[in-house]
C-alpha cells in the first residue's frame, strides 16, 4: 500500500476519534463551575411534546396563526387541553390532538411548557 494512502486511510480512522476529544475538551472549559442543578426533563414528555411543537414551536412560541402557549401556566394549559378533549372547547384540530393522550400525559405536557417560561421568565 503506497505511504499516501496510509497516511490518508490513517487521518480517516483518527479524525472521528480526535474531534471527539476536542469536542469534549471544548465542552469542559465551556460549563465552568454548575451555578444551579438542572432537573432532568423525563424522555417521555420530550416525545409527547414533539406533538405540539410542531405548530406551537419547540418553546411554545408559534410563528404566524397557531397560537403561542408560551408564557401560559401549567394549570391553563392543562386546562384547555382537557377541556378540548371533553369537548367543553371547540377546535377544529386540537379536540383530535387531546383525545389521544391520557389525564396524566396531559399533565405532563403542561408541566413540560409551563416549565419552559418559568425558566425563561
Amino acid at each position: 500500500m503506497p505511504s499516501k494512502l496510509r497516511i490518508l486511510l490513517a487521518a480517516c480512522l483518527l479524525s472521528p476519534v480526535l474531534l471527539s476529544a476536542s469536542i469534549d475538551a471544548f465542552a469542559a472549559k465551556k460549563k465552568g463551575p454548575p451555578t444551579a442543578k438542572i432537573a432532568e426533563v423525563d424522555p417521555r414528555v420530550e416525545v409527547l411534546s414533539l406533538s405540539c411543537a410542531g405548530c406551537h414551536g419547540t418553546d411554545g412560541k408559534s410563528s404566524g396563526i397557531i397560537p403561542s402557549i408560551y408564557g401560559k401556566s401549567p394549570d391553563y394549559i392543562e386546562a384547555a387541553l382537557k377541556d378540548f378533549k371533553s369537548g367543553a372547547r371547540y377546535s377544529t384540530v386540537m379536540g383530535r390532538h387531546a383525545k389521544g393522550y391520557s389525564d396524566e400525559e396531559i399533565h405532563m405536557i403542561a408541566n413540560y411548557f409551563g416549565a419552559i417560561w418559568e425558566k425563561n421568565k
